[in-house]
């Protein structure tokens, strides 16, 4: 659903538009659309409405036209009543005007011509018209509009000149430059393209008009940029011809290897092909389903690299791990970053949410024709974010589950895969093993068939044991398989017959006895792969004798080393391997090994990147446990990245085991980490878990502890009231415990909220309180941190001068004592308030300082703050592009965040253009 603005005001549903029945509902819907999400006053609603007109049931009479509106939306939620009017709430994109900018915007950032002439043309095809048509008491809104459509259009003009696009433009330009006769740079773009064109005359004709035009209307000669184009033009200068093609630009082309024995399947590989050549106007999805190890990744990948020639833009791979049995599901938001990157986003770019990232992934593909195969998934709402918006692109998704939502409402074409035919089994181990060795053993070869239950996995399991060892009978091998124990329970049902436990074996009994038991101990490991030295901690041994068994373990094809230092398994591998663990009489020794390398060497990477004010006091780690090799900040914020999802994985399975110390030390040594990333959600999930743990055990110290960072968690995630009782209890568990330290800092952390909170008198209360708690206890980290508050809280008041004197200080102490992260706070400080003091210079100073700081430390909140900070002072020196600049690069890093200041940015941004 859509209100657009950008000719007459009318309503899409469906993609069906819907009239808007009167001219005064029609500006009631505008105003409330032209600032959607806020507030309008029902003084501003009547302004528009009436002007000075306005009768005495103009209240009545607008809550009628509220109603009206409310039902060609779909319901009383489309538009609220909040005091003192009415807010309109359709979502994300909401407008016409919304999506042109946000098409606009994508096109300013994109360095491929093709693709932002794409989302341009996206963008100028939104006008229906003049916007606005026939309304009165918007001329200033309309006018806006219509800006941004010059806008679009003239950068449109100039990616299609860069493209060699200069003659048919003529028509446009010349419409363009009818339209806007005193337009100095659209007469510039037509000279250019008339030149480009072979009309060297027609170009200089336009430029004489412009200039004719210039004088007998304002007064004034064509501005110097125009000038020096028409000289270049007399003098035939070669800087004007078209430039050189772009570099091509690189599509992906992550498909894994196909299956190079692969056999059978002619009926699902035909019907992939009719989905292909019957695409419509949608997106094209096959679902293709079965029991594990039937084949549906070899099945998808040999088509996928078949048809790739019909995706001239790239073809996108991801294992969705749905069926993982360590439970590390890959997340769709983890999924959208990989493909982010594949189509060239930098990082840096990247949002942070799931609904942002899924609509730049669906912004990028748009108009383009991607292959994207989605192996293993795990349901449809794992599937969903990841599905292309516009037709040209198809999907292939593999899954054990059926997905039936999303055959009936994405109208995904099912293929549905079951075990091979006979003939078909027959085939494929003939290629795998050879046809002769097949012709001189055909009851073997029958029953090995018959024993892998036709199960394309078993089936390529044991011709790979066969072809490995050509000296080995097939009927030895066919015993082993009749002899073995059973299947996998995974496995289980329709596959009753097969035993992949006896097929795992083959490699497993092979290995030396030292990396066998590492093998077994991997199936411990929570997390979606592991490191040499968290292998060597569950095993219990040094890092030296590790190396090679992780080794023998790859060529053995029981572990893949997909980036280095890094190693995986395939979830079968790894059930198996868990499977084997359960039976081990080592098995909880191992996984406090594990538990031990995780908080030791994440307690060591969290000290590098920020001295904590409350240290966890750790035991000494186990013998046998290695910890992580860091050396420094840099270091540690590496590992802490790779590491984090095994990180939150080891929290949770500590839970689930019961150990309930680690979960709780765990959860507060990596809180500072997601806190600077802006992992605000997962930081609130793991204070959850860490408080129960600490209530399980009766820990008050813990207890405290734990409330105070869950405070952090529900103040950045707008839960202010709920982060103030944790603050209580905190405080309450504290003065339980005599303990003037973490009384004081929680008195500390209340100022900060309040600050937050608008409730600046009782933020500097506290931050004297703080202050002097500090003082008491010696303590001149925390004196320096509350004398910044005081200042910070002074300048909110009002009382700048005051303020500067009290920054100072704490800067001076942060700098004594080496506090870097002090220092950034203090220098942020001193930047708001030598800037409001009008010392935009000194400000400007202060504040790239921080910046670096900020950067130096990995905290990107901060440094989102300080470049909205940095912006304010570029803008009050009258520096407009350096604001700008600070500005956008502050709102790409809370649009990662998701956080909700980024609405108050963007506005400052609209504003100054």
């Amino acid at each position: 659903m859509r209100v657009r603005l950008l000719g007459p005001v009318d309503v899409t549903v469906d993609g069906a538009a819907r009239s808007v029945a009167g001219t005064r509902r029609q500006a009631v819907l505008a105003a409330l659309a032209l600032a959607p999400g806020h507030v309008v006053s029902t003084d501003r609603l009547a302004d528009l409405v009436w002007g000075d007109a306005a009768p005495p049931t103009a209240a009545n009479t607008l809550q009628s036209h509220v109603s009206y509106l409310r039902r060609l939306l779909g319901g009383r939620d489309a538009i609220l009543a909040r005091p003192p009017g009415y807010l309109l709430d359709l979502g994300a994109e909401p407008t016409d005007v919304a999506a042109a900018e946000r098409l606009i915007g994508q096109a300013e950032q994109c360095a491929e011509p093709v693709r932002r002439a794409s989302l341009l043309r996206a963008a100028v095809a939104l006008w229906r018209g003049p916007p606005l048509a026939d309304l009165p008491g918007f001329e200033r809104e309309a006018q806006r509009l219509e800006q941004l459509q010059l806008r679009a259009r003239r950068q449109l003009v100039d990616v299609r000149l860069e493209l060699g696009e200069h003659a048919a433009l003529l028509g446009e330009l010349t419409e363009l430059s009818r339209q806007y006769p005193l337009d100095e740079e659209v007469a510039g773009r037509l000279m250019l393209a008339l030149y480009r064109a072979g009309r060297q005359a027609d170009a200089l004709d336009a430029y004489r008009r412009l200039r004719d035009t210039l004088r007998e209307d304002l007064g004034i000669d064509p501005g110097p940029a125009v000038r020096d184009l028409e000289s270049a033009i007399l003098r035939q200068d070669p800087s004007l011809e078209l430039p050189a093609p772009p570099a091509p630009v690189e599509v992906p082309g992550q498909l894994p290897l196909a299956v190079s024995a692969f056999t059978g399947r002619a009926r699902e590989m035909a019907a992939l092909d009719r989905l292909l050549d019957e695409s419509g106007p949608s997106v094209a999805i096959a679902a293709v389903s079965g029991t594990a190890g039937v084949g549906k990744t070899a099945l998808t990948v040999r088509w996928a690299h078949r048809a790739a020639d019909r995706f001239p833009d790239g073809q996108l791979y991801c294992d969705l791990r749905g069926f993982d049995p360590g439970g590390s599901v890959l997340d769709p938001i983890d999924a959208l970053r990989g493909f982010l990157t594949a189509l060239g986003t930098p990082a840096e770019r990247i949002p942070d949410g799931l609904p942002a990232r899924a609509g730049l992934y669906r912004s990028l593909l748009a108009g383009k024709r991607v292959l994207v195969l989605l192996d293993n998934a795990r349901d449809v709402d794992q599937v969903r974010p990841l599905l292309p918006g516009s037709p040209g692109c198809l999907v292939l998704v593999t899954s054990r589950d059926r997905l039936t939502p999303l055959l009936a409402i994405e109208g995904a074409r099912p293929v549905t895969l079951d075990v091979l035919s006979p003939a078909e089994a027959r085939d494929l181990i003939t290629a795998r093993i050879g046809r002769g060795r097949c012709a001189a053993e055909p009851e073997a070869a029958e029953e090995i068939v018959e024993r892998c239950a036709r199960l394309p996995l078993a089936l390529a399991i044991a011709c790979a044991r066969a072809a490995a060892y050509p000296e080995l009978p097939l009927s030895k091998l066919a015993g082993e398989l009749r002899d073995a124990a059973g299947p996998l329970d995974a496995l289980s049902g329709d596959d009753s017959g097969t035993d992949l436990r006896a097929v795992f074996s083959w490699s497993y009994q092979r290995l030396d006895p030292a990396a066998a038991r590492l093998f077994r101990l991997l199936g411990l490991h929570p997390g979606p792969d592991v490191t040499a030295s968290a292998a060597a901690s569950l095993a219990g041994v040094p890092l030296a004798h590790i190396r090679p068994l992780l080794a023998q373990l790859a060529r053995a094809h029981l572990l893949t080393e997909k980036t280095a230092g890094r190693f995986s398994a395939h979830d079968l591998l790894r059930a198996y391997a868990a499977e084997l663990a359960g039976a081990d009489q080592e098995l909880e020794a191992a996984q406090l090994r594990l538990l031990d390398h995780y908080m030791h060497s994440a307690h060591r990477a969290a000290g590098l990147v920020h001295e904590p004010s409350d240290p966890i006091a750790l035991d000494e780690p186990r013998d046998g446990v290695t910890m992580a090799a860091l050396s420094d900040r840099a270091d540690a914020l590496r590992w802490l990245g790779a590491e984090y999802p095994a990180l939150v994985a080891a929290i949770d399975r500590a839970a689930e085991e019961g150990f309930d110390a680690y979960v709780w030390r765990l959860a507060l040594i990596l809180w500072d980490f997601q806190d600077r990333l802006g992992r605000w959600h997962d930081l609130d999930a793991t204070m959850a878990s860490a408080l129960a743990a600490a209530y399980r055990i009766g820990d008050r110290d813990a207890q405290a502890r734990i409330h105070r960072r869950a405070a952090v968690a529900g103040r950045r995630l707008g839960r202010g009231d709920e982060a103030e009782r944790h603050l209580r209890l905190a405080l309450e568990r504290y003065r339980e415990l005599a303990d003037r330290s973490g009384e004081a800092r929680i008195v500390y952390s209340l100022t900060v909220l309040f600050d937050q909170q608008g409730r600046y008198e009782e933020a500097l209360r506290h931050a004297r309180m703080a202050f002097d708690l500090h003082l008491e206890l010696g303590d001149r980290r925390g004196q320096a941190a509350a004398t910044n508050a005081i200042g910070w809280c002074l300048a909110r008041l009002g009382s700048y001068a005051e303020a500067a004197s009290h920054c100072l200080r704490a800067l001076a102490e942060h700098r004594a004592i080496g506090d870097e992260d002090g220092q950034a706070e203090s220098l942020d400080s001193l930047g708001l308030v030598h800037h409001h003091l009008g010392l935009h210079r000194q400000a400007i100073t202060d504040l790239e300082e921080a910046l670096r700081l900020f950067r130096q430390g990995a905290d990107r909140y901060g440094e989102a703050q300080v470049l909205g900070h940095l912006g304010d002072a570029h803008l009050a020196a009258g520096e407009r592009e350096p604001a700008r600049a600070a500005w956008r690069e502050s709102l790409t890093i809370l649009h990662e965040l998701s956080h909700p200041d980024a609405d108050t940015l963007r506005d400052k941004l609209d504003a100054l253009r």
